[in-house]
């Protein structure tokens, strides 16, 4: 029997409330939640198709043990896992000490799994080696809230998105990473078009279409434009005097600072127009209300720190903030690193918003836990912590929903501390991660639809997470193996002492961890899971007795520091850690697609959400295109001071000229060479730890690879991707993506210098069931051209090109759309053509991924003279989630002049 179960959707940090129908053992369908105050129903492309990821063959479904480097893992129970790990573990403290050991965790996890992980490091393994991937994300918005406010509390809600009459928007394209959100603030707009939305992004990204102003600043130039903004702000009055004597400190400083930063300074170093300075500043001062919104093109850098206060600043000094549409409002990443961020998982936090390197926070904790003490020793952050593990400090490493063979910067010594470190469990859902392949014990973790718990969104709104359905295989919850595992080693390091992991359920861990917010900036001691059930999801603080949670902080304007006061920062700015120059001309930057998320754990699960774009590729201005002497789909080698990548180029009028463009998914597993990462860089902010993934300095130079490949086969995906992934490693270039809906086939594209021999070619046959008749062959060895097509019916089933792809993306409209084969014998037989009829051909771009509608569809539409609202209504794009709406618009004849890039 079908029934809904209401829960939360497991991507990015809008915290999205979702319905989830099941029969009990297998979701069928994902609807948005009309009840939860995030997306009162909305959900985007990534969140509607939830039902149609996670396929069960790329799975962790059992416990598997390696019992020695080079030996592969087998499959066994876990108690002996869990007996093995806590004996390693355990036998290393005692030798090496507490700091031999690490755990990198993930903002992914409950907050249940990630108050038990941080009770097992610090209270019985006794170190502060325990470090998240929102090191990566969030970590330079905390120092940036800390330091300028006294806590790391964003102080709006969703709701000031629609009252605030002035939004800067900065470092995000909110379009693709929260678009939800995005969905509220184009209502907003239409309902409301005197509000004002500034975009700062190096990139004209799909954010941009609804700006009143662009301002497409050079890379990592942000504190620069805003002390520039401040300083107009000042220099026009347009700054509130009262705020600031009575309820702030260090203006005076701050103020000789950005003195300065003159229009015409700024915008030489910006990249701008001095005029369009002056324009973005009248907008912010002279708005009754201000709202910034900001994610990872703010976070991620060496300066990220003082971005994030620049930032604050401004609001500050307007005394725009604790007012409805007022404030500085993070985007949060994951579902929730914000609740990692409340239960203290970064080497420097503690439960509670405190602090490690703080003695009353730590003699705090320690007395609330019954311990005698926490750990005083630094813990280490991301990119220290993998540094010591290559160095060979860390000696055993445990890592929990999180990819950093896919994440961290620096691939090549990430991989390397991987491969030199002793001992490395891995704790995952999804067995094909890249990271797996290191774990010398891995342990199989349940999934979204499976867990039970809380998340934190980025307004600071817990919601239930609920199971529908059992985990799969022998699949444990995240909190049960952390529990499981620190009773064990418990046992070990302290058989005479009583346990301090009594916990049988996620809700004895919340209820013992609501306990340590008591009296804190978050307090939410008097929220329970009952609670939660019968009011719906609540934003802290949620004191006891309290009916709602806070909707806005700060509106008494008393702040959480010692004074009562909030503080100016007052930051210098400095350049990106790499600069251009004859070596590397250009500079790289790293972003969202609209339909992945992340590692692609999931999402590259399901064939639809390739529908967008469907290949790893690297972006550049047609000026540099032209420059270079390359045209669209070349591929071209991309180099940086770490790595190399083969990939292909295409232009994108988007991007300035002398920048360049990769999205952040491409990992090893779909991007032949170690993905992306093993191009950026790991300098890292000193006050928050995050790297720079945002900047690297790149050279591109075409590559000679004539002997090219395509594969495109049905069935079986998960065990050919792997099969076929080992044969494909050796080649100089090889991408693999998914395609289709109801029946998905995995794509292979792939080139190298010299031919492959007939034994590799039949191997290949042999995976794609290409080696039985019938099968449509041609072979001419003498150019190197081999090809072979399998046709059941009238239908596709599987094609191997080598030696010549001129008609691969017709091929794979052909079987995309289920058109007539009559064509493909005559093609066949010609050893080099191109597709019959045609010159060229490019794979048909599906915009509209929730009712699968090309972009030639609605270019033919729009061409006929339809507009938004017919294009809606006959071809029903943009009906649904809405997230291909900004590429519509884009597509359109614009009524109005768009909105200026200066």
């Amino acid at each position: 029997m079908r029934r809904t179960t209401a829960s939360t959707c497991c991507y990015c940090g809008v915290g999205c409330g979702v319905l989830i129908e099941h029969d009990a053992d297998t979701i069928h369908g994902v609807t948005g939640d009309p009840a939860h105050p995030a997306n009162y129903g909305r959900l985007c492309s990534k969140g509607s198709t939830l039902h149609k990821t996670g396929d069960p063959a790329a799975r962790a479904l059992y416990p598997e043990l390696r019992l020695g480097k080079g030996m592969a893992r087998s499959r066994t129970d876990w108690d002996t896992a869990m007996q093995h790990a806590a004996r390693v573990f355990g036998q290393t403290i005692t030798d090496f000490g507490p700091d031999s050991v690490a755990f990198y965790i993930s903002g992914q996890l409950l907050t249940e799994d990630y108050y038990a992980f941080n009770k097992l490091a610090r209270a019985v393994v006794g170190t502060n080696n325990i470090d998240s991937n929102s090191r990566l994300c969030m970590s330079s918005a905390v120092v940036g809230y800390k330091q300028s406010l006294g806590a790391d509390s964003p102080p709006c809600s969703y709701e000031d998105i629609e009252q605030s009459d002035c939004l800067l928007i900065i470092g995000s394209n909110m379009a693709y990473a929260h678009p939800v959100l995005f969905r509220r603030l184009e209502q907003a707009k239409s309902l409301d078009p005197a509000k004002r939305i500034i975009v700062v992004d190096p990139r004209r990204t799909a954010t941009c279409e609804l700006a009143d102003v662009h301002l497409g600043i050079q890379p990592g130039t942000d504190v620069a434009l805003l002390h520039g903004i401040l300083n107009l702000l000042i220099q026009q009055d347009w700054i509130d005097e009262t705020f600031i004597q009575t309820h702030t400190g260090g203006f005076d400083a701050l103020q000789s600072l950005v003195g300065e930063y003159t229009p015409e300074h700024v915008a030489g170093i910006c990249g701008i127009d001095p005029e369009a300075l002056r324009q973005v500043a009248q907008m912010i001062g002279t708005a009754p209300s201000f709202l910034s919104l900001w994610c990872m093109g703010m976070n991620q850098s060496s300066a990220g720190s003082a971005k994030n206060s620049a930032l604050i600043n401004l609001h500050l000094a307007t005394g725009k903030i604790g007012k409805p549409g007022s404030g500085p409002f993070s985007l949060t990443g994951q579902p929730n690193a914000m609740g990692g961020r409340e239960t203290g998982s970064l080497s420097n936090l503690l439960p509670g918003h405190r602090d490690a390197t703080n003695a009353k926070d730590r003699a705090e904790v320690a007395d609330y836990w019954g311990i005698e003490a926490l750990p005083d020793s630094p813990g280490l952050s991301a990119i220290e912590l993998f540094e010591a593990v290559r160095r060979g400090k860390i000696k055993a490493l445990w890592i929990a929903c999180t990819n950093p063979a896919q994440s961290m910067p620096d691939q090549t010594l990430i991989r390397e501390a991987l491969a030199l470190c002793p001992f490395v469990v891995v704790q995952e859902a999804f067995a094909t991660t890249e990271t797996c392949q290191f774990a010398d014990l891995l342990l199989p973790a349940s999934s979204w639809g499976e867990k039970n718990g809380t998340v934190t969104n980025s307004e600071r709104r817990v919601s239930r997470v609920r199971s529908a359905i059992p985990a799969p295989g022998e699949a444990r919850a995240d909190w049960a193996i952390a529990c499981d595992f620190a009773q064990r080693l418990e046992k070990q390091l302290k058989p005479d002492q009583p346990s301090v992991f009594g916990f049988h359920q996620p809700q004895t861990l919340f209820d013992e961890f609501r306990g340590l917010t008591a009296k804190r900036d978050l307090d939410y001691s008097g929220l329970s899971y009952q609670l939660l059930d019968a009011l719906g999801p609540q934003q802290w603080p949620f004191l006891p007795g309290a009916e709602r949670g806070t909707a806005r902080l700060y509106a008494d304007k008393l702040f959480p520091t010692i004074d009562g006061r909030a503080r100016f920062i007052a930051d210098t700015y400095k350049t990106v850690k790499e600069q251009q120059s004859t070596d590397y001309p250009l500079i790289l930057n790293t972003g969202r697609l609209r339909d992945q998320w992340h590692g692609m754990s999931r999402t590259g699960t399901a064939a639809q959400l390739f529908g967008h774009v469907d290949q790893a590729q690297i972006s550049l201005n047609p000026a540099d295109i032209d420059r270079l002497e390359l045209h669209d789909g070349q591929l071209v080698r991309v180099t940086s001071r770490r790595g190399k990548l083969v990939l292909p180029v295409v232009a994108d009028e988007q991007l300035q000229a002398g920048q360049a463009y990769i999205p952040m998914h491409w990992g090893d597993r779909f991007l032949r060479g170690g993905g992306v990462n093993v191009l950026t860089q790991p300098a890292f902010d000193p006050m928050s730890g995050q790297p720079e993934l945002k900047q690297a300095a790149i050279r591109i130079e075409p590559v000679s690879l004539p002997w090219d490949v395509f594969i495109l086969v049905e069935g079986d995906i998960q065990a050919r991707f792997s099969a076929l992934r080992d044969l494909f490693e050796d080649l100089a270039y090889a991408s693999f993506s998914l395609a289709g809906r109801e029946e998905p086939a995995l794509l292979i594209r792939a080139a190298n210098e010299q031919p492959r021999n007939t034994e590799w070619l039949a191997e290949v046959d042999l995976l794609l069931g290409l080696d039985q008749v019938p099968v449509l062959a041609y072979d001419d060895p003498h150019l190197a051209v081999s090809k072979r097509i399998k046709i059941e019916g009238s239908r596709i089933r599987a094609v191997r090109l080598c030696g010549e792809t001129k008609a691969r993306d017709w091929l794979i409209n052909l079987w995309r759309n289920g058109e007539s084969t009559e064509n493909l014998q005559r093609w066949l037989l010609a050893p080099l053509s191109a597709p019959p009829g045609a010159t060229a051909a490019s794979v048909e771009k599906i915009i509209c991924n929730c009712v699968n509608v090309s972009h030639s569809r609605i270019q033919a539409a729009i061409n006929s003279g339809m507009n938004l609202d017919s294009l809606k209504a006959e071809l029903g794009c943009g009906t649904e989630c809405g997230s291909c709406l900004p590429e519509i618009r884009r597509l359109l004849p614009a009524p109005n002049a768009p909105a200026s890039t200066i």
